[in-house]
């Protein structure tokens, strides 16, 4: 059954642009994942340093082995050193 992953993250003042770019290749990489179905990235207008990724996968399973893929751990490290705090990660099933 597909899910959806839900990821807020509070980027560093003046890190947006790098979290952008850092964000843009982690798609394009989660693109070719197996089990990767579609995904989406939104910034806060309250907030602008808050974003939320919302991606959907074919499977907790799918979602879990691109997670821990080591393409995606380097990407996430990088990303790590410009977040305010840890990110908050949510798996959701379709009701």
């Amino acid at each position: 059954m597909a899910v959806k992953i839900i990821i807020e993250r509070q980027i560093k003042k003046g890190k947006e642009a790098e979290y952008s770019s850092l964000m843009r290749d982690m798609r394009a990489k989660a693109m070719l994942a197996k089990g990767y179905i579609s995904g989406e990235t939104l910034r806060s207008q309250e907030k602008p340093n808050l974003y939320v990724v919302i991606s959907t996968w074919k499977s907790t399973e799918d979602w879990q082995a691109w997670i821990g893929s080591p393409v995606r751990n380097d990407l996430r490290a990088r990303m790590d050193a410009i977040l305010e705090q840890p990110p908050v990660t949510r798996i959701f099933d379709f009701a």
